[in-house]
């Protein structure tokens, strides 16, 4: 309750940049505690319980997100107010990926193999070759990726939908994924430069940091962009039934703003595939 109760979603539209803090200590505890408890098991616990203390969070701005199509106001102020709530929720995000960065760079590879255990056979088997060359072979590696990523972006709708906020969980998911890509890129290059020293050394340390996160950041962004807008979509459907607002006139209101969402979302994803295919290649 106590980790619950810091923050709720009107405090976080106002100072939604506090949010990678709250995003950094969720994912820390979580961990702190799945490797003193159940260390065998820490890759999928962890994720488990920094999702949960999330979970009123995301629920609570659902529920706020939703009271909104309630009001008359037109598509485009709703996208505007939504655009809030999903700004907020991708700074948690990023916390929580900040902090499985930082604790996969950090700490004894014996005991990062088994804190990650579940995110590194993840990333191995969604590795593939990408040149960046606009081939066959990349279109259809585009296809297979944008396919892939709608189809969780479906999950996360079916999952806000059916559990109010599931989708937190497949998005906690997600960020320890990522977070175990970028540190283990950046604990393989610091190993690298191991032997320099000075300022040399501490300039190369930050640039290897900030190559890392931008690797990630460059698709990774509109890609949980589109998650979080599929999920808030999810979810808004979800609260109207409950609170039996489709028996009123304002549910076609609700449906219209969450099949603009959806639109988003798909845009969103059309674009992170095409930056993972095609921009980050050539960059990196």
């Amino acid at each position: 309750m106590v980790l619950e109760s810091l923050i709720n979603p009107i405090k976080a539209e106002k100072t939604p940049a506090k949010m990678v803090l709250y995003g950094f200590l969720y994912a820390s505890l979580a961990i702190a505690v799945g490797l003193w408890v159940f260390y065998t098991y820490a890759s999928m616990i962890f994720v488990f319980l920094a999702a949960l203390v999330a979970v009123p969070l995301m629920y609570a701005t659902i529920k706020y997100e939703e009271s909104k199509d309630m009001e008359d106001l037109t598509e485009k102020v709703l996208l505007k107010e939504h655009g809030r709530a999903l700004s907020f929720l991708m700074y948690l995000f990023f916390g929580m990926t900040l902090a499985c960065i930082f604790w996969y760079t950090i700490l004894p590879s014996t005991t990062v193999s088994t804190l990650f255990e579940s995110q590194t056979n993840t990333i191995n088997a969604i590795n593939g070759k990408i040149t960046g060359l606009f081939t066959i072979e990349q279109v259809q590696v585009f296809t297979k990726i944008f396919l892939n990523n709608v189809k969780v972006m479906i999950f996360c709708a079916i999952f806000s939908l059916l559990y109010g906020a599931g989708a937190i969980f497949i998005l906690t998911w997600n960020a320890s994924v990522i977070g175990a890509a970028i540190g283990n890129f950046i604990r393989g290059n610091l190993a690298s430069y191991a032997h320099l020293v000075g300022l040399d050394k501490v300039a190369q340390y930050f640039s290897i940091i900030g190559i890392g996160l931008l690797k990630y950041a460059i698709h990774g962004v509109p890609e949980i962009l589109a998650y979080f807008t599929a999920g808030l979509a999810g979810g808004i459907i979800s609260i109207a039934i409950i609170k039996h607002d489709f028996q009123t006139r304002k549910f076609e209101h609700i449906l219209l703003d969450s099949a603009d969402l959806f639109l988003v979302s798909i845009g969103l994803l059309f674009l992170a595939a095409v930056l993972e295919v095609w921009v980050t290649p050539l960059i990196f």
